[in-house]
């Protein structure tokens, strides 16, 4: 039987403290994600969720997790564990714990590499409520001491895919053997490759299924495709950034080497640029994703360890600098701008040799890319009409389009 679905988080019956930072932290109708899983979750079902990115899902299993601690007695240990892979993902949620238990008196930490392993070792100790943490640093001190799992209720394994995409399948079932079997299990995964479905069934049991949306990102976003020639790319970024009016850019990179060399290209311009990957100390990349998040650096040049971890307002562009190595991956790319049903726009830069990689992202979106054509940067297409700083992007079947973007190649209200 399906559950009901509120109107608003009032409908949910989630204790008083909890709507208290609900109302703190400005949220006010579920989104969908949140209206099917939070009953689910409160009725202590196992559950597998999808959903896009943007759409909420991180609160979807706290306020749940959260109503259910209020209600039981402290047991000395952590009860709630949720694990995700990677730092700023876990931080992300351990600041959205923060927020939503701020007058619940719950405790929480995250365990994550790059930081000091004292405090996380003393909070693992001391049993806080909830432990956001990534497999690498959990077994870490699962090596070095012993914490304190034995009273957990509740276990989250968030971006399951991703997680195995990252080689911790092996991390995860030596923690899992270290968990008491008698639990509630919510588990997230945007996809279900074999792997996943073999691991969702010796983990969970008579699990409620919740699936929101296609796979696809949110509609507000426009997307279009810039040709390049491969010696080219940096020409290419370095113009767009000059001429064009991009308040917020979040670019993406296939390696770290490539994000690296690019983020310090872009330095020496004169233009202010964070960097994010997985070679950089936690200390580095927190300071780079704080002077994103305030605008103080209108430029982000990221690894795809960033692509789900990244949760930052008012990202105006995500520039693909180099193509995605499957849609899945666009999707989450881009799923960072065009957030809480703003406008966003994802432009990729693309080569002669990635245009199969972009066949595959087409077939998901549901309809072709609009290529724009810059002259002196494209892969030896025949250019688009371009004049100083109007831009007439060419469409696929060789017309042009009657869209004149008036700074680049969107300007955003």
């Amino acid at each position: 039987m399906p559950h009901r679905q509120p109107k608003d988080f009032l409908g949910f019956g989630l204790h008083p403290s909890i709507l208290e930072g609900i109302r703190t932290m400005g949220y006010e109708v579920p989104t969908p994600i949140q209206a099917q899983a939070i009953p689910a979750v409160m009725s202590g079902r196992d559950l597998i969720g999808s959903a896009q990115t943007g759409t909420g899902k991180t609160a979807a299993f706290l306020l749940p997790i959260l109503h259910r601690l209020m209600g039981a007695p402290r047991t000395g240990g952590s009860r709630v564990l949720i694990l995700t892979p990677t730092r700023e993902l876990a931080m992300q949620i351990d600041e959205h714990m923060l927020g939503l238990s701020y007058y619940t008196g719950l405790t929480g930490a995250a365990v994550v590499g790059g930081l000091p392993m004292d405090g996380q070792e003393k909070a693992l100790k001391g049993g806080v409520d909830v432990v956001v943490a990534t497999p690498g640093r959990l077994l870490d001190h699962f090596s070095h001491s012993s914490p304190r799992f034995e009273t957990l209720e509740v276990l989250v394994l968030d971006e399951a895919d991703r997680m195995l995409d990252m080689g911790f399948l092996p991390s995860i079932e030596s923690i899992l053997f270290r968990l008491p079997k008698k639990r509630q299990t919510l588990f997230f995964s945007a996809t279900m490759p074999p792997q996943i479905q073999k691991l969702v069934g010796e983990i969970v049991s008579d699990p409620v299924h919740i699936r929101v949306g296609p796979t696809a990102p949110p509609k507000e976003i426009t997307h279009r495709l810039f040709p390049v020639a491969p010696h080219r790319k940096l020409a290419l970024i370095l113009e767009m950034l000059r001429r064009f009016p991009m308040p917020s850019v979040l670019v993406f990179c296939g390696t770290k080497r490539g994000a690296e060399q690019l983020g310090r290209e872009i330095l020496r311009r004169g233009i202010k640029a964070g960097v994010i990957h997985a070679d950089r100390t936690q200390e580095q990349r927190m300071r780079s994703l704080e002077g994103f998040r305030q605008g103080v650096t209108p430029i982000l040049v990221a690894t795809d360890v960033a692509s789900r971890g990244i949760d930052v307002e008012g990202i105006t562009h995500v520039l693909n600098y180099d193509v995605p190595r499957d849609a899945d991956s666009y999707i989450h790319r881009v799923g960072r701008t065009a957030r809480a049903n703003a406008v966003g726009e994802a432009i990729t830069f693309v080569t002669g040799s990635e245009e199969r990689d972009v066949g595959a992202i087409e077939r998901v979106l549901g309809h072709p890319i609009q290529r724009v054509f810059l002259p002196g940067f494209d892969s030896g297409a025949s250019p688009g009409v371009y004049r100083g700083d109007h831009m007439e992007p060419r469409r696929r079947d060789g017309g042009h389009g009657d869209h004149r973007s008036r700074g680049g190649p969107q300007h955003h209200r």
